[in-house]
Formats: C-alpha cells, sequence, structure tokens
C-alpha cells in the first residue's frame, strides 16, 4: 500500500510537471513576423494577393501548433507601393515594434529598397516576389529570392516564338528596376536565339497613353512584341494594340496578365495573349497523359487553392498569393531547422535547403538566388489560361500566329 501510495504520489508530480511545462508553452508570446505590403498604390493587386498567402500559411501553421512551440502573428502595414515607404516600416518593425522574424514586400523596386534595412540589422528576409537578379549581387548575406528572376519571365514567349520561326522581336517596359530587368532579358535571350530585336523603350511609371511608344512598334513591325507590365499598364497597352491597329504575331505581358480581371476588363481583346507567371491554379490540375508528378513538385498546391477559395472568397487570385504563402512556408521550415530565432542561424539554414513548396521548388546559391524555380507561359484561350510552356507543364497548345485585329470576332 505504501510502494501504491508512493507510485501514485510519483505520478500525480509527473502529471502536475506535465501540465505546468503545457501552461508555459501556451503561455509563450507568439512569433511576431512583420511585413509590408502594397495595399493601396499601383502595386496594390498583387499586394494584397501576397497577404492572403502570407495570413494563409500563417492560419494553416497555427493549427498544426506552431513553431518551436509558439504561435505565429503576423504584423503588417501599407506601404503604399512606395520603396521609400517601405524601408521606413521595415525599420520601424525591426527597432520599435522588435518583431521576431520578417517576410519581404510586394514587388521588386520595393524589395531592393528594405534589403538594405533588413542586411543592417541581420534579419532574414524571404523576398517573396523580389525577381531582379541585382538585388542578390551586391555581396547581402541576409535577402533570398522565392520567385524565378525577371530576366526569365519571358523565356517561354521566346522559346516559342524561335521554333516557329519568328524573326523579329520589340520589347518595352515600366522605367523601373523590375520591368526593366524583364526588358533587357528577354533581348538577351532573343538574341541568344537568333532573333533580332528592332525595338526597346521604357515608359514612366503610372503612364496611361501609349499611343506614342505603340507607333513606334507599329513602325517596327515585330513579329513578336513583349511588354513588361504590371496590371494597369498591361490593360491599357492591349487595349490600345486594337485601337492602333498594332498587330504582332504574339503579344505577351508580364504581371497582370495572369489576373482574372484582366479578362474580366478587357474581354475578348484579351483573346490570344501570352503572359508569364510564377504559378497558375492550372498546374494542379493537369493530369493529361501523366506529363508530370504534380504532388512531388509542388506539394500540398490543390489543398492550398481550396483553402484560398474558402478563406477568401470572391476574392482575386494571382500567383503572387501562392508565392506569398510560399515564402512563409520557407520561413517557418527555417526556423524550424535552426530551433531558434537567431538571424544567422535562420540564414545558415535557408542556405542548406532543397525543397519543394505548395509555389515550386525553392533552392538558392551562397548569393541567396534561386535557382530551382520554374516560370510558365499561359496564353488566353477562350477566357481561360492554358498552360503551353515548358513542354512537360503544358497540356494546351500556342494558338499561333494571332490573327489581326480585323480579323477577329
Amino acid at each position: 500500500m505504501k510502494r501504491f501510495g508512493s507510485a501514485f504520489a510519483a505520478g500525480l508530480v509527473s502529471l502536475s510537471s506535465w501540465i505546468g511545462l503545457a501552461a508555459v508553452a501556451q503561455a509563450q508570446p507568439p512569433i511576431r513576423i512583420g511585413a509590408s505590403l502594397s495595399q493601396t498604390g499601383p502595386y496594390a493587386a498583387p499586394g494584397q494577393n501576397q497577404l492572403r498567402g502570407y495570413r494563409l500559411c500563417v492560419k494553416h501553421t497555427n493549427e498544426k501548433g506552431g513553431v518551436l512551440g509558439r504561435k505565429l502573428e503576423l504584423v503588417v502595414e501599407d506601404d503604399q507601393s512606395q520603396p521609400a515607404i517601405a524601408a521606413r516600416i521595415y525599420e520601424k518593425l525591426i527597432t520599435q515594434d522588435r518583431v521576431d522574424a520578417i517576410l519581404g514586400p510586394y514587388a521588386s523596386p520595393i524589395t531592393e529598397a528594405v534589403a538594405d534595412v533588413n542586411e543592417r540589422h541581420r534579419m532574414p528576409m524571404v523576398a517573396t516576389q523580389g525577381a531582379a537578379t541585382s538585388t542578390y549581387r551586391k555581396g547581402r548575406k541576409f535577402v533570398f529570392m522565392v520567385p524565378s528572376a525577371a530576366e526569365v519571365y519571358l523565356e517561354g514567349v521566346i522559346e516559342i516564338a524561335a521554333k516557329r520561326g519568328l524573326k523579329t522581336v520589340a520589347v518595352v517596359g515600366e522605367d523601373t528596376l523590375f520591368a526593366q530587368a524583364v526588358a533587357q532579358g528577354t533581348a538577351d535571350l532573343a538574341r541568344k536565339k537568333g532573333l533580332e530585336v528592332v525595338f526597346v523603350a521604357a515608359y514612366p511609371k503610372g503612364a496611361t497613353d501609349f499611343t506614342a511608344i505603340l507607333t513606334k512598334v507599329r513602325a517596327a513591325n515585330p513579329d513578336v512584341f513583349g511588354a513588361a507590365t504590371y496590371f494597369d499598364d498591361a490593360v491599357a497597352i492591349t487595349r490600345q494594340l486594337k485601337e492602333l491597329d498594332v498587330n504582332p504575331r504574339m503579344f505577351a505581358v508580364t504581371v497582370g496578365g495572369d489576373l482574372l480581371k484582366f479578362y474580366g476588363v478587357l474581354g475578348r481583346t484579351a483573346e490570344f495573349v501570352y503572359g508569364a507567371s510564377q504559378w497558375l491554379p492550372e498546374l494542379v490540375t493537369v493530369r493529361a497523359g501523366g506529363l508530370i508528378p504534380i504532388a512531388r513538385q509542388y506539394p500540398g498546391a490543390r489543398e492550398f487553392f481550396e483553402s484560398y477559395k474558402n478563406e477568401f472568397p470572391g476574392a482575386d487570385f494571382s500567383y503572387h498569393a501562392a508565392g506569398g504563402y510560399s515564402g512563409c512556408q520557407i520561413l517557418v521550415e527555417a526556423i524550424k531547422r535552426a530551433g531558434s530565432l537567431d538571424g544567422d542561424k535562420i540564414r545558415n539554414a535557408i542556405l542548406k535547403m532543397d525543397l519543394n513548396t505548395v509555389y515550386g521548388g525553392f533552392k538558392v546559391d551562397p548569393d541567396g538566388f534561386q535557382i530551382a524555380h520554374k516560370m510558365v507561359t499561359f496564353q488566353w484561350q477562350d477566357g481561360k489560361k492554358v498552360i503551353v510552356w515548358p513542354d512537360e507543364l503544358a497540356p494546351g497548345k500556342p494558338r499561333f500566329p494571332t490573327p489581326p485585329w480585323s480579323q477577329r470576332q
């Protein structure tokens, strides 16, 4: 009886200790993750999608118990699509709000401005939408690229054009970091494939009238016309191509073309337009011919997309949402592997990563430059985005060539 009493007492102590430890874990403050996102201004549409991706990842992580035994809390401010404002926000998040970690903002120009701030504080930043190569070639140690580089956004369009014997290319883009990287990269890719670059030009951020620049494009008469855009300029350029009767055999835009409202605003004027995307919902439904092991390349992608639709009913969707979710996944995994919130330990964990997220491959070189992710090229066909490149991902074929405006319904 005495022995039983001792055992019972020991059990009570053990149970009490377990309850105490659980209570301590429960009482731990959340891990606070800071970010600025473009919720207003010209980058608002993709910025809001990226933010929804962050929020969904935080929710899912917390439902699974958090990380390091702690829940996550997202601290977000609006940078109004302005690099200088974003830099001030991150300085405040790190020095005044004392966040434990950060996630990147939207857009390459803003990522470039913020990268100096987090570098100075040795706080790793997973740059969810920082696609300009130059950001990662300046000796920085604490910024890590999630998307494919801006320079390859229109790689698929150039590949398709070369295979079909097209000869000439024109490229225009907004006079900002990302768009100019796209324009330069597209021109370089075209020359490597033997195409002649007949016209390259930049236009100011916020431009709405493209008559002058498109008149020059028409005079150059390129087989392929690529526009390094965001949403508003993607819509305006497409509309004004029709108004000015400019008829390239292939026409492509970058950011904005993959948004559902691109077709919603333009209707059948958007038909035949090619777009570049880091990720598409169509990827999770590709099954024809057993083309690719989707589940292995994009683990959890189908579940992510279904959850997004349920969590944000009626909300817009673009690859920026999947990118945001993926960036958060990468940060959480890095904290888990580091077993710490120490910036140097998280950095080392990220540099060793080679994994697939809902967004696809993630692996960076010693500069933090992405080397595993793959872009896709789509074309608007009958109101739907059809993936047409790369071949191993593409269930559809390009509708080629693009007919003149006068021959369309």
